[in-house]
């Protein structure tokens, strides 16, 4: 299990090196294609650059076009867009849907050997998979160790429309952690919750998520949720799609993306 990111390209490498695809990665998603390059990028925002580079790269102040972004991107880049680290190789990504990608894995012999993904992915997984037995995971690794061990976090979020008295106690009941227990108990939350105990969680991985999230040094949120949605949930998508089907490259889309910005 690779601990940095050095070790993790020596793992790809042997995996090439003894005739195998390291990834399994694709980011089509109907109207939404390209969601999962944005992930990578604040996965990779998180590993070269400082917190506060990150925080401004969601308000707006860091533009898309700065050294750092572009730095962030340009490290996935040299997986994606290397043929011998992905299954189908760079042409097939955008055509590939997300959930089917990591089933690659379960073949005989496997088409590929790791799936970069949130928690969710594992009910796209091949029927009747178990976690431990046919699949397990790892933390992305650092890269070097100036930014610690983050962790990139979506979630949902509660909100009252109304301040009558009893609305208001159970949203204060949704600040314990008692209140996700029967939902991690049944499978398909993780808890921002301090108080929580891990045993709650009948799923292994969702038990181990929760833990690496627990330990980490740094969370942030996806940036891409919380720019506005012109942005996260418009000419990121799209821009990412058109760079990794090589229809434009990486300078033009970051202007572009930029120019986007309300």
């Amino acid at each position: 299990i690779p601990e940095t990111f050095d070790e993790l390209v020596e793992v790809m490498d042997m995996i090439v090196a003894d005739g195998d695809t390291p990834w399994c990665i694709g980011i089509e998603s109907g109207a939404a294609t390209g969601w999962t390059a944005t992930d990578w990028t604040e996965e990779m925002m998180l590993r070269t650059t400082s917190l506060e580079n990150y925080d401004a790269w969601v308000r707006g102040d860091l533009p898309f076009d700065s050294p750092e972004v572009k730095g962030a991107i340009e490290a996935w880049s040299n997986i994606w867009f290397n043929d011998d680290y992905v299954f189908g190789g760079r042409e097939q990504i955008a055509t590939t849907f997300f959930g089917d990608s990591p089933n690659g894995m379960f073949e005989d012999p496997p088409k590929c050997w790791m799936h970069k993904q949130g928690s969710f992915i594992t009910s796209f997984f091949t029927e009747g998979v178990e976690a431990g037995t046919d699949f397990d995971f790892f933390y992305l690794p650092p890269i070097g160790d100036d930014y610690g061990r983050p962790y990139l976090v979506s979630g949902d979020l509660y909100a009252a429309t109304s301040d009558r008295p009893e609305v208001l106690a159970f949203m204060e009941y949704f600040t314990r952690g008692e209140s996700l227990k029967v939902w991690m108990e049944s499978g398909g939350a993780l808890s921002p919750h301090k108080d929580v105990d891990l045993s709650w969680h009948s799923d292994p991985v969702e038990a181990g998520v929760g833990a690496a999230i627990a330990s980490a040094t740094s969370v942030r949120f996806d940036a891409s949720d919380l720019m506005p949605g012109e942005v996260g949930a418009g000419t990121f998508w799209t821009g990412m799609t058109s760079y990794v089907n090589g229809d434009a490259d990486l300078d033009t889309v970051l202007e572009e993306i930029d120019a986007s910005w309300p």
